[in-house]
Protein backbone atom coordinates (compact mmCIF):
# COMPACT_ATOMS: atom_id res chain seq x y z
CA UNK A 1 0.00 0.00 0.00
CA UNK A 2 1.27 3.61 -0.43
CA UNK A 3 0.57 6.98 0.82
CA UNK A 4 1.05 10.35 -0.81
CA UNK A 5 2.31 13.69 0.20
CA UNK A 6 2.39 16.13 -2.90
CA UNK A 7 3.77 14.73 -5.49
CA UNK A 8 5.88 12.17 -3.24
CA UNK A 9 4.84 8.59 -3.63
CA UNK A 10 5.80 6.75 -0.55
CA UNK A 11 5.52 3.23 -0.40
CA UNK A 12 4.25 1.68 3.52
CA UNK A 13 3.97 -2.16 1.95
CA UNK A 14 5.90 -3.36 -0.87
CA UNK A 15 5.28 -6.84 -1.97
CA UNK A 16 7.22 -9.34 -4.68
CA UNK A 17 6.00 -9.31 -8.51
CA UNK A 18 5.36 -13.03 -9.11
CA UNK A 19 2.91 -15.12 -11.66
CA UNK A 20 0.21 -16.39 -10.94
CA UNK A 21 -0.03 -14.44 -7.80
CA UNK A 22 -0.03 -16.33 -4.73
CA UNK A 23 -2.81 -17.06 -2.44
CA UNK A 24 -3.05 -14.01 0.21
CA UNK A 25 -0.68 -11.90 -2.05
CA UNK A 26 -1.61 -8.79 -4.27
CA UNK A 27 1.50 -7.64 -6.49
CA UNK A 28 2.67 -4.23 -6.39
CA UNK A 29 1.61 -3.26 -9.45
CA UNK A 30 -2.15 -3.96 -8.47
CA UNK A 31 -1.99 -2.24 -5.65
CA UNK A 32 -3.90 1.27 -5.61
CA UNK A 33 -2.54 4.72 -4.56
CA UNK A 34 -2.47 8.13 -6.37
CA UNK A 35 -2.06 11.36 -5.29
CA UNK A 36 -4.90 12.54 -6.39
CA UNK A 37 -7.11 10.13 -4.75
CA UNK A 38 -8.95 11.68 -1.70
CA UNK A 39 -9.31 7.82 -0.04
CA UNK A 40 -12.89 7.97 -0.94
CA UNK A 41 -13.15 5.48 -4.03
CA UNK A 42 -13.69 8.38 -6.35
CA UNK A 43 -11.54 9.88 -8.95
CA UNK A 44 -12.39 14.25 -8.31
CA UNK A 45 -16.62 14.46 -8.20
CA UNK A 46 -16.75 11.45 -10.05
CA UNK A 47 -17.09 7.89 -9.12
CA UNK A 48 -16.67 5.68 -11.81
CA UNK A 49 -18.64 2.05 -11.10
CA UNK A 50 -20.05 -0.78 -13.71
CA UNK A 51 -24.19 -1.10 -12.86
CA UNK A 52 -23.35 -4.30 -11.07
CA UNK A 53 -21.08 -1.86 -8.74
CA UNK A 54 -23.50 0.64 -8.70
CA UNK A 55 -25.83 -1.91 -7.79
CA UNK A 56 -23.70 -2.98 -4.95
CA UNK A 57 -23.47 0.25 -3.23
CA UNK A 58 -26.97 1.11 -3.23
CA UNK A 59 -27.53 -2.61 -1.44
CA UNK A 60 -25.01 -1.36 1.08
CA UNK A 61 -26.43 1.85 1.42
CA UNK A 62 -29.91 0.19 1.45
CA UNK A 63 -29.07 -2.32 4.55
CA UNK A 64 -27.15 0.60 6.69
CA UNK A 65 -29.97 2.39 6.67
CA UNK A 66 -32.73 -0.06 7.37
CA UNK A 67 -31.03 -2.73 9.38
CA UNK A 68 -27.81 -1.82 10.67
CA UNK A 69 -29.03 1.95 11.73
CA UNK A 70 -31.75 0.39 13.90
CA UNK A 71 -29.35 -2.20 15.34
CA UNK A 72 -26.76 0.67 16.65
CA UNK A 73 -29.70 2.49 17.92
CA UNK A 74 -31.11 -0.47 19.79
CA UNK A 75 -27.00 -1.26 21.19
CA UNK A 76 -26.82 2.38 22.38
CA UNK A 77 -30.53 2.57 24.37
CA UNK A 78 -29.15 -0.82 26.15
CA UNK A 79 -25.94 0.29 26.97
CA UNK A 80 -27.21 3.91 28.30
CA UNK A 81 -29.89 1.91 30.14
CA UNK A 82 -26.55 0.19 32.12
CA UNK A 83 -25.84 3.72 33.63
CA UNK A 84 -22.53 5.65 34.11
CA UNK A 85 -21.28 6.40 30.67
CA UNK A 86 -17.92 7.13 32.07
CA UNK A 87 -17.34 3.64 32.42
CA UNK A 88 -19.59 1.73 30.13
CA UNK A 89 -17.22 0.15 27.18
CA UNK A 90 -20.69 -1.44 25.54
CA UNK A 91 -21.95 2.51 24.97
CA UNK A 92 -17.86 3.75 23.82
CA UNK A 93 -18.28 0.18 21.26
CA UNK A 94 -21.80 1.47 20.31
CA UNK A 95 -20.98 5.05 20.07
CA UNK A 96 -18.02 4.55 17.65
CA UNK A 97 -19.84 1.56 15.74
CA UNK A 98 -22.80 4.34 14.96
CA UNK A 99 -20.35 6.95 13.75
CA UNK A 100 -18.82 4.49 11.32
CA UNK A 101 -22.24 3.46 10.12
CA UNK A 102 -23.01 7.15 9.71
CA UNK A 103 -19.70 8.38 7.92
CA UNK A 104 -20.23 5.40 5.45
CA UNK A 105 -24.22 6.20 4.41
CA UNK A 106 -22.99 9.43 3.85
CA UNK A 107 -19.93 8.23 1.86
CA UNK A 108 -21.81 6.14 -0.14
CA UNK A 109 -24.79 8.83 -0.81
CA UNK A 110 -22.21 10.44 -2.41
CA UNK A 111 -20.58 7.71 -4.38
CA UNK A 112 -24.19 7.19 -5.57
CA UNK A 113 -25.07 10.67 -6.44
CA UNK A 114 -21.43 11.16 -8.24
CA UNK A 115 -21.49 7.95 -10.10
CA UNK A 116 -20.58 7.80 -13.27
CA UNK A 117 -21.41 4.45 -15.23
CA UNK A 118 -18.64 2.61 -17.52
CA UNK A 119 -20.27 1.98 -20.63
CA UNK A 120 -19.88 -0.70 -23.49
CA UNK A 121 -16.52 0.60 -25.76
CA UNK A 122 -17.90 1.48 -29.32
CA UNK A 123 -16.30 -0.87 -32.48
CA UNK A 124 -13.93 1.89 -32.77
CA UNK A 125 -12.50 2.13 -29.54
CA UNK A 126 -12.95 -1.58 -28.76
CA UNK A 127 -9.26 -2.38 -28.63
CA UNK A 128 -8.03 0.80 -26.81
CA UNK A 129 -7.60 -0.22 -23.39
CA UNK A 130 -10.06 2.12 -20.22
CA UNK A 131 -11.67 1.57 -17.47
CA UNK A 132 -14.16 -1.60 -17.97
CA UNK A 133 -11.66 -3.56 -20.25
CA UNK A 134 -10.26 -6.77 -19.36
CA UNK A 135 -6.74 -7.51 -20.31
CA UNK A 136 -3.63 -10.04 -20.51
CA UNK A 137 -0.21 -8.91 -20.07
CA UNK A 138 2.96 -10.35 -19.87
CA UNK A 139 6.22 -9.30 -18.06
CA UNK A 140 8.68 -9.40 -20.16
CA UNK A 141 12.73 -10.76 -19.68
CA UNK A 142 10.79 -13.81 -17.41
CA UNK A 143 9.35 -16.94 -18.12
CA UNK A 144 6.25 -16.07 -15.58
CA UNK A 145 2.54 -16.90 -16.70
CA UNK A 146 0.39 -14.35 -18.12
CA UNK A 147 -1.76 -12.16 -15.87
CA UNK A 148 -5.31 -11.28 -16.62
CA UNK A 149 -7.70 -8.54 -14.82
CA UNK A 150 -9.89 -6.25 -15.61
CA UNK A 151 -9.57 -2.61 -14.83
CA UNK A 152 -12.03 -1.02 -12.67
CA UNK A 153 -12.95 2.59 -10.77
CA UNK A 154 -11.23 2.52 -7.42
CA UNK A 155 -14.60 1.95 -6.12
CA UNK A 156 -14.71 -1.24 -7.20
CA UNK A 157 -11.14 -2.72 -6.93
CA UNK A 158 -10.56 -5.81 -5.59
CA UNK A 159 -7.23 -7.42 -6.72
CA UNK A 160 -8.12 -10.88 -5.01
CA UNK A 161 -11.29 -10.75 -7.82
CA UNK A 162 -8.61 -9.32 -10.41
CA UNK A 163 -10.55 -6.26 -10.36
CA UNK A 164 -7.80 -3.39 -10.74
CA UNK A 165 -7.86 -0.03 -9.99
CA UNK A 166 -7.16 2.55 -12.69
CA UNK A 167 -5.46 4.33 -10.52
CA UNK A 168 -3.18 1.50 -9.50
CA UNK A 169 0.66 1.43 -11.45
CA UNK A 170 -0.37 -0.90 -13.94
CA UNK A 171 -4.04 0.42 -14.52
CA UNK A 172 -2.56 4.08 -14.98
CA UNK A 173 0.44 2.58 -17.25
CA UNK A 174 -2.18 0.79 -19.65
CA UNK A 175 -4.75 2.97 -19.91
CA UNK A 176 -5.26 3.83 -23.74
CA UNK A 177 -3.05 1.38 -24.66
CA UNK A 178 -3.66 -1.30 -27.62
CA UNK A 179 -2.84 -4.61 -27.94
CA UNK A 180 0.93 -5.41 -28.34
CA UNK A 181 2.15 -2.44 -26.60
CA UNK A 182 4.46 -2.61 -24.18
CA UNK A 183 4.80 -0.21 -21.11
CA UNK A 184 6.67 0.53 -17.77
CA UNK A 185 5.04 0.43 -14.49
CA UNK A 186 7.33 2.08 -11.63
CA UNK A 187 7.54 -0.73 -8.95
CA UNK A 188 9.73 -0.55 -5.50
CA UNK A 189 12.52 -2.62 -7.35
CA UNK A 190 12.41 -0.19 -10.32
CA UNK A 191 10.64 -0.77 -13.78
CA UNK A 192 9.14 -3.62 -15.06
CA UNK A 193 8.29 -3.89 -18.31
CA UNK A 194 4.82 -5.54 -19.69
CA UNK A 195 3.56 -6.43 -23.12
CA UNK A 196 -0.33 -6.12 -23.84
CA UNK A 197 -1.08 -9.56 -25.32
CA UNK A 198 -5.29 -9.78 -25.28
CA UNK A 199 -7.90 -6.58 -24.64
CA UNK A 200 -11.21 -7.60 -24.47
Amino acid sequence: MAAASGDEVKYIETIDLTFPVPKGTIPTIMMDFDDQDDGSGSFGDQTLVTREGLKNLKEELEDLKNIRRKEVAQRLKEAISYGDLSENAEYEEAKNEQAFVEGRILELEHKIKNAKIITEKSATHQMEINVGSTVTVRMLGGDKDNLSFTIVGATEADPFQQKVSNESPIGKALLTKNEGAVIDVNTPGGKVKYVVEKVM
